[in-house]
């Protein structure tokens, strides 16, 4: 696996989770499926592994049972997104809220669009 796109989807989902307050469903699993080839099933579990400290333990095991995570992925998002939502807040927190709201609902467009025309 490519570690160096687990390190930029972590910091994208942590600057994105910073600013607009969004991470695992909206930006990574899109993000490894379309950039990693991953399985729908397999990004779901690994976007768990990733929220596991604060959400989904149950669940990530499940996934994991059935072989539907990848712990390298899951790891390296996980640590570059604490580093990404610091810096992610600190922009939130500089740019107007106008630019705020119609970011986050460009950024649901887009990726609504490109879950519902690909393959």
């Amino acid at each position: 696996m490519n570690v160096i796109l687990f390190i930029i989807i972590g910091l994208a989902a942590g600057i994105l989770s910073g600013i607009f307050g969004i991470g695992g469903g909206i930006i990574i699993v899109p993000a490894l499926i379309y950039l990693c080839g991953f399985s729908q099933l397999k990004a779901q579990g690994t976007s768990l592994a990733i929220l596991l400290p604060p959400v989904g333990v149950l669940a990530f095991i499940e996934y994991y049972k059935k072989g539907q995570v990848n712990l390298q992925a899951g790891i390296l998002i996980c640590l570059f997104l604490v580093v990404g939502s610091v810096f992610g807040a600190k922009i939130a927190n500089i740019i107007p809220l106008s630019f705020l709201k119609k970011g986050f609902g460009i950024l649901m467009i887009l990726i609504s669009l490109k879950m519902i025309f690909s393959k």
